[in-house]
């Protein structure tokens, strides 16, 4: 399955940690690429030095239209699932997204257009509570693979973490 991320917004100062954490969830629980709105070149060079030194091929594009990003997507035959605290249950929409060949899941930093509701196929909620877009896309993903992404191989880095149940232990490769 292709999975892409498209995040709708930035706010200023607040957000740069944030918005870094949204693509490195993004990248960690399965995603190929993120899209972004409103950030600068830092997220995107600090994202490549994970990839650099962790391994993947995850990618971050800064757009200036999240509108045609989710257009252009519907355009070549994908799907959008939405993440909102309005949605229906992720438990009761995850079978059938998970039968999707391509998936552009759509998470807010700020108040969500009504547009990006109804270019959604899918409007899915993680609870029914406010919280974070990063904890509703970890979530999501998870659901959505299984739980297998945990366990993923990223080809081409130069560290890797080594399980232990005390203490820290890197390799370099």
């Amino acid at each position: 399955m292709r999975i892409a991320v498209l995040r709708i917004g930035h706010r200023l100062v607040r957000d740069d940690r944030v918005t870094t954490h949204a693509a490195l969830v993004s990248r960690a629980f399965g995603a190929e690429r993120i899209y972004m709105t409103g950030i600068d070149q830092s997220v995107k060079e600090t994202v490549a030095s994970v990839g650099k030194r962790w391994g993947g091929g995850f990618a971050v594009e800064i757009v200036d239209s999240w509108k045609e990003v989710a257009r252009g997507w519907k355009k070549s035959g994908g799907k959008i699932a939405h993440l909102t605290m309005y949605g229906v249950n992720v438990d009761d929409a995850i079978e059938q997204v998970r039968k999707e060949e391509s998936i552009l899941v759509i998470i807010g930093a700020e108040k969500v257009p009504r547009e990006a509701y109804d270019m959604a196929d899918y409007n899915i909620a993680v609870g029914n509570q406010p919280h974070s877009e990063i904890a509703a896309l970890a979530v999501f993903l998870d659901r959505l693979h299984g739980g297998r992404q945990l366990r993923k191989e990223f080809a081409g880095g130069r560290m890797r973490v080594v399980p232990m149940e005390k203490g820290k232990k890197v390799e370099t490769l």
